[in-house]
């Protein structure tokens, strides 16, 4: 029972860590800062970053970095039919990059165009 009680509390405590990381997004963008259209999918899956676990991650003028500021599962599961782990996304973002990762300031994920054609290119890759 104590331990159970432990597992409890410690993912009260991660869910609280999620949402003060989602808090520090803005929902406009700054208007005196660049707004960038990037690619957006996880960093291990699809741009074969180093890493353990499914991680968010941007693609800006070629160079694949980690995001800091936005978890991949804000925006749904990963492994979902146009998740990060299945798709690669565009994205409108703000931010800088300080130590070969994107601290993001604000970060807005595109609506997918065509659903069909992203499941035709996926079943083209398989």
């Amino acid at each position: 029972m104590k331990y159970l009680f432990l597992s409890f509390l410690l993912g009260m405590f991660s869910l609280s860590v999620q949402a003060q990381v989602a808090s520090k997004l803005a929902s406009k963008p700054d208007s005196s800062k660049a707004l960038m259209s990037v690619e957006a999918t996880c960093g291990e899956c699809k741009f074969d970053l180093p890493g353990n676990d499914c991680d968010l991650a941007v693609r800006i003028n070629g160079k694949a970095m980690y995001v800091d500021g936005v978890s991949i599962f804000e925006f749904g599961h990963p492994h979902d039919d146009n998740g990060f782990c299945v798709a690669v996304r565009k994205a409108e973002v703000q931010g800088e990059v300080v130590n070969n990762r994107f601290k993001a300031t604000y970060f807005k994920l595109l609506p997918v165009a065509n659903a069909t054609e992203n499941t035709n290119r996926q079943d083209a890759v398989k």
